[in-house]
């Protein structure tokens, strides 16, 4: 017996590694893609996801796409929404193409701050949203606002008529329409597209997340950053983690309930880290010697009237039932 007792401890370990291996073999995969690098906060609350559901249990992998690798940042939500795809992290008024309602995620001046964020995302608003996504197949799993800025490559932006005859990138088809009524020039690029726009000469102003800002490094390509601060932020994007209806339904109850309890504390964090992100990208932008301007209240509010008049005006003229959706959003104070 003793003479033979490496060689079965040796058989079992063959065995149980065997087994697991088939387990690990029969594991099913999800796919999520976005467009970030891996130090966006976004592939991070992304990354949280994956790893908390890996640690479960539940014979649930998540294979995360970053930087583009899979789809093109705009092309993201039509193939979750015929099942190409699994999962994805994306600003969701990219998709206002195919729900025109959608494009209310990125509305100038319309989210005040972050806390103000996070209750639209539990109101009937967001529910009048969600109903319109699972129209397409699609699901919530994390919500998440941003805020960001403006950055200028040689001046600095704070009002409208800074904006007066500057090549402008701005993400969504609201602020396009606020910025071209104060006399800027649009190119639409998704924010990854930024920096080599800038770098040769196609863009010379831009607006996006204080996270792209740093993660895609504007900062080597502008003179001056004017950033969201605690009080004035009026770029505020709906970022959010969605899945595939359909692919959320076909998994057991025990996978779907670790996905859950996952996005649950993902969505934590990416709340507790939006907070951050404004301050921080100050931080960075200093270090690298850009000037730094603050938007007064006053030319907030001149912002805001402008996009009254114009995206407001346009959203309403062109949505139907775009008028409710956009008293829902309002009422949340």
């Amino acid at each position: 017996m003793k003479k033979n007792f490496p060689a079965a401890v040796a058989i079992t370990a063959a065995v149980v590694a065997l087994v697991g291996g088939a387990s690990a073999a029969g594991a099913k995969e999800l796919r999520l893609s976005h467009q970030w690098s891996s130090k966006d906060i976004r592939h991070h609350m992304a990354q949280m996801v994956a790893d908390e559901v890996a640690a479960a249990g539940v014979d649930l992998e998540i294979r995360i796409f970053g930087s583009k690798s899979l789809f093109k940042p705009r092309e993201q939500y039509r193939p979750l929404s015929r099942g190409r795809l699994d999962m994805t992290v994306l600003p969701l008024s990219y998709a206002g193409g195919q729900q025109p309602a959608f494009n209310l995620t990125l509305m100038p001046g319309l989210v005040k701050n972050h806390d103000h964020a996070a209750r639209l995302s539990t109101s009937p608003y967001m529910e009048a949203l969600e109903e319109k996504m699972a129209d397409d197949d699609v699901i919530v799993l994390v919500h998440g606002y941003l805020a960001g800025g403006f950055a200028g490559k040689d001046k600095c932006i704070t009002k409208p008529e800074d904006v007066a005859g500057l090549q402008t990138r701005a993400a969504g088809k609201a602020f396009e329409q606020m910025l071209a009524g104060a006399g800027a020039s649009i190119t639409s690029m998704a924010s990854s597209e930024i920096y080599n726009a800038l770098q040769t000469g196609i863009l010379n102003a831009a607006n996006t997340s204080s996270s792209s800002f740093v993660s895609y490094r504007i900062y080597e390509q502008v003179a001056c950053y004017t950033p969201a601060t605690e009080e004035v932020a009026l770029w505020f994007m709906y970022q959010p983690l969605l899945m595939n209806k359909s692919v959320f339904e076909g998994l057991n109850a025990d996978q779907q309930a670790a996905l859950l309890a996952a996005a649950e504390k993902a969505e934590a964090f990416y709340l507790e880290e939006a907070r951050k992100q404004d301050a921080a990208s100050v931080a960075v932008f200093e270090e690298a010697g850009v000037e730094i301007a603050e938007m007064t209240p006053e030319d907030f509010a001149a912002w805001r009237a402008l996009a009254h008049e114009t995206s407001y005006k346009a959203f309403v003229a062109e949505v139907p039932g775009g008028q409710a959706l956009l008293d829902m959003a309002l009422a949340v104070k």
